[in-house]
């Protein structure tokens, strides 16, 4: 067996990066780059007491772990992968931490995560933010984190909610974009349409609901949710038979949920599956829950895996046994698809940076930022062809995304430099401005071209089409219509998993880069491992 003390190097730390790693968050904290090798040196926190202690992230024969020590309640050891060479790619696959906000909402902080808020110590800024409308559930889940239904209801008034939009939407210089509202089950806030319309005239682009399925499997609420400006319904989808929604759920509600996946085809709104994944319980539906969502395409978007979390007290053995990660996910998709989700199909969700650098660089405004900790969160994106649905490859079967990143990174930078040269000044001053632009979009252009292989791409995917995948990203009408020729773009499953923390495999880390944020009654934004698990502000709040 390998000593746990043993130096593992995955990808080497890249040229650029000295660049665009950043020394300081926009009000001056000190960004502490994570290390590129393990064993790693971080914070954490005891389960018993919830003190800040340091813990280690090491390599011990193929798995990879992390290890602390409390003076008062003794050793923990949690398991964070069990395979070390895959762990190792999607760990050190990075472009860079992001600064955070110019106007955080605690400028103070000196303690993460018990100075919460959002804070002057916060690396990133918010790519998607949660409101809970209300402690109200019209369901009892045995693995509900948010403890609905659970005591007095809380429910912030329709002021109080749109306040919390407004904090979200003046955030700098990154407003928030796109909002969930969560619970509880949020459709049962009895003014949520009007929430929802409001949302919409707050400027989100995209507004989303954490949701069970029943109400929006009557159509008459789903088109009134449309209309009002609904877009995506975060649709809770253990799996695909009796028992495993008994065991998850408390009771059969999978032929509610298919309904609302038809109700969602005829009324417009679109669909991202969220598994809750318990080993031993569910695992073996995951490949099934893929195949779901590929046959459902045109309405489906995208599977979210959330490895279950463990509250409360859990014994080591217990949980090794138990425990659940984004490699065990993706392993256990590629062998139960025969790999139609290829391990090197996954990277971490930051691993998108690059575009955002460039989209800086070309406009020279601060972009959307995905800069989460790579241990956050993994994914890739399927392709399914659109009429028959048949056919389904992986992005890396016919695209090289990892050298098209890296160039992307290298081009960004380049233009960067370029636009304070003489002749870009001149340009801007002559107003050529947009003119330059458009030549540097045709340089990116060229990049996207120069990896993409048509010959190994499925029927019909074009390189115009491919292009059409990419802004549907930005406008969210392109896309998903019926006939995707039309449109110029093609039908696409993001699969993904984000593997939210439990105090056994807390790292301090990651709270700092956290990209998911909940908005708050008491005026502030917590990020989603420190409300939810950790030092679990939620409780507190709600108290």
């Amino acid at each position: 067996m390998e000593s746990a003390h043993k130096i593992t190097k995955g990808n080497g730390r890249p040229a650029f990066l000295n660049k665009y790693q950043p020394k300081t968050t926009y009000t001056g904290a000190t960004i502490r780059e994570v290390p590129w090798t393990l064993p790693y040196w971080t914070q954490s926190l005891c389960p018993e007491c919830r003190k800040v202690i340091k813990a280690r992230k090491f390599i011990e024969g193929s798995h990879v772990y992390m290890e602390k020590k409390c003076v008062e309640h003794g050793t923990f050891k949690e398991l964070i992968s069990p395979d070390a060479g895959f762990y190792m790619r999607l760990f050190t696959t990075r472009y860079g931490d992001g600064r955070g906000y110019s106007n955080p909402l605690v400028t103070t902080a000196k303690v993460c995560p018990e100075d919460c808020g959002i804070c002057n110590m916060h690396h990133s800024h918010t790519c998607m933010a949660n409101i809970d409308l209300t402690s109200r559930c019209d369901m009892t889940c045995p693995v509900c984190y948010a403890n609905a239904n659970c005591g007095a209801v809380i429910e912030p008034s329709y002021e109080q909610i749109v306040e919390m939009m407004k904090i979200l939407r003046n955030r700098k210089p990154v407003p928030v974009k796109v909002v969930q509202f969560s619970g509880g089950e949020p459709t049962c806030h009895p003014r949520f349409l009007d929430i929802v319309r409001k949302a919409k005239d707050l400027g989100f682009s995209q507004i989303q609901i954490a949701h069970n399925g029943k109400n929006m499997s009557d159509i008459d609420f789903a088109r009134s949710a449309a209309e009002a400006g609904l877009h995506t319904l975060y649709l809770q989808f253990d799996g695909l038979t009796k028992d495993v929604h008994l065991a998850m759920r408390a009771e059969d509600i999978l032929e509610i949920k298919l309904k609302a996946v038809e109700v969602c085809r005829e009324t417009g709104l679109k669909i991202v599956l969220v598994p809750t994944i318990i080993k031993g319980v569910n695992d073996d539906q995951v490949g099934e829950i893929v195949k779901f969502a590929c046959e459902n395409a045109d309405v489906v978007t995208g599977v979210s895996f959330q490895p279950v979390c463990f509250t409360g007290r859990i014994s080591e053995k217990d949980r090794l046994n138990k425990r659940y990660t984004i490699t065990h996910l993706a392993k256990d998709i590629a062998a139960q698809t025969d790999n139609l989700m290829p391990l090197e199909n996954w990277f971490p969700l930051s691993a998108t940076e690059p575009f955002s650098r460039l989209s800086e660089a070309v406009t020279g405004k601060s972009s959307f930022m995905v800069s989460c900790h790579p241990d956050c969160g993994a994914g890739g994106y399927l392709f399914v062809e659109p009429k028959n649905k048949k056919e389904i490859k992986p992005l890396t079967s016919f695209f090289n995304l990892e050298s098209a990143l890296a160039e992307i990174q290298i081009l960004a930078e380049k233009i960067s430099e370029r636009k304070n040269s003489w002749w870009n000044k001149q340009a801007r001053r002559l107003g050529f401005a947009k003119t330059s632009a458009y030549w540097q979009g045709l340089r990116a252009l060229k990049v996207i071209r120069k990896y993409f292989n048509s010959s190994k791409a499925p029927a019909g995917l074009t390189f115009q089409r491919l292009l059409g995948v990419v802004d549907g990203y930005r406008d969210t009408k392109r896309g998903r219509e019926p006939d995707a020729t039309k449109t110029k773009s093609y039908n696409t499953i993001f699969v993904a998993a984000m593997h939210f923390q439990d105090v056994y495999n807390y790292d301090i880390e990651r709270v700092k880069r956290c990209i998911i944020h909940h908005a708050a009654p008491d005026g502030k934004m917590y990020p989603f491992c420190s409300f939810n698990s950790g030092p679990y502000h939620r409780s507190k709040i709600q108290a």
